[in-house]
């Protein structure tokens, strides 16, 4: 809608993981790092975790873009499969004829195998990649795990990279999977962006994109990094909102006001969740403060006789009543019946 607005030809905040808007923080280059020394070392398992929305896809997809020509991928990017259909998924990538039926799992292993060798005899190497890996059952986990015995006396024949959320970091440490997590060979967690980092950020995906990097102000790239929490798909959310606020109000660039605007359209209440609590609790107080205000009734103002006067409730206004430094706020009640 807006991109014929300010002369573009592509959503610069568009959450496809598109590898070409890869914005390369410190920490993508140290996981990055991560990903190829796990590929070119050829032995275990290669583990890349992050946060939701972390970037982890985009970077994995830059790496598939980026592998030497003699290593073959199959990528898979939907992990909820019976051990058949993976492996079946495999061979599908890496283009193999399976020798025998499609559900077997020994036939399927087999015709890997054989493909994988041929691989290998020729220099070259094959490499699994999954994402979402933390949505992969146990039975798949310890199928994947048994693909690592396709080997040689020297080299594992298929490396093996799991990406996820930090659920998968958890489900790999539980005592029942040591045999799992002690072939994991290198591993990283992909943390969000820092503030300087989220400004940088902004402004690569701007420049792809072809535009002017002073399109956000710096009050509105401070809006920005504070309630996106430095997590790039909600700066992308955020920004992509700003844009079209700017162009709904016709504006050339997004000043903090509008930022604050789209920050709430897509997050919702911007207080912190501290703050959050802080206000429910004070409700709260608040709430049974006068509950015990109208139940004790101090005053005498009569709103529930019922139950101010029910013997339990006067007991306990005579013991509060009596307490030193309240006793001030018990009116006593007329001896005639009258206020």
């Amino acid at each position: 809608m807006y991109r014929d607005y300010f002369g573009i030809e592509e959503n610069p905040f568009s959450n496809t993981p598109d590898p070409k808007y890869l914005f390369m923080s410190q920490r993508h280059k140290e996981a990055l790092a991560h990903l190829i020394y796990g590929v070119e070392s050829g032995s275990g398992f290669v583990l890349l975790t992050g946060e939701i929305g972390a970037g982890k896809t985009t970077l994995s997809r830059y790496l598939a873009d980026h592998l030497p020509e003699n290593v073959e991928l199959a990528l898979c990017v939907n992990p909820r499969l019976t051990e058949a259909e993976l492996l079946a998924n495999i061979c599908d990538d890496l283009e193999i004829t399976v020798a025998g039926s499609r559900y077997s799992i020994q036939d399927l292993t087999s015709s890997l195998n054989n493909y994988l060798l041929e691989v290998y005899a020729r220099g070259g190497r094959a490499v699994l990649m999954i994402d979402e890996a933390q949505n992969l059952s146990l039975n798949l986990l310890e199928q994947i795990r048994l693909l690592t015995n396709l080997e040689t006396a020297q080299d594992k024949l298929l490396q093996i990279v799991l990406i996820g959320q930090p659920e998968l970091k958890d489900l790999l440490a539980r005592n029942d999977m040591r045999q799992f997590s002690q072939r994991i060979t290198a591993r990283y967690h992909l943390k969000s962006l820092r503030t300087r980092e989220t400004h940088a950020y902004v402004a690569h995906r701007l420049g792809i994109a072809g535009m002017a990097p002073e399109t956000f102000q710096p009050g509105a790239l401070a809006v920005v990094a504070r309630q996106s929490r430095g997590v790039p798909r909600l700066i992308n959310n955020v920004c992509d909102r700003c844009l079209l606020g700017a162009y709904a109000a016709g504006q050339r660039d997004v000043d903090a006001a509008l930022a604050r605007q789209a920050a709430i359209e897509v997050l919702g209440d911007l207080r912190s969740p501290g703050r959050r609590r802080v206000v429910a609790a004070a409700g709260l107080a608040a709430g049974l403060a006068g509950l015990a205000f109208v139940t004790l009734d101090p005053l005498n103002l009569g709103w529930l006789p019922r139950v101010s006067q029910a013997p339990a409730v006067i007991a306990i206004r005579d013991e509060v009543g009596s307490w030193p430094g309240l006793q001030h706020l018990f009116r006593a009640p007329p001896i005639d019946g009258t206020q």
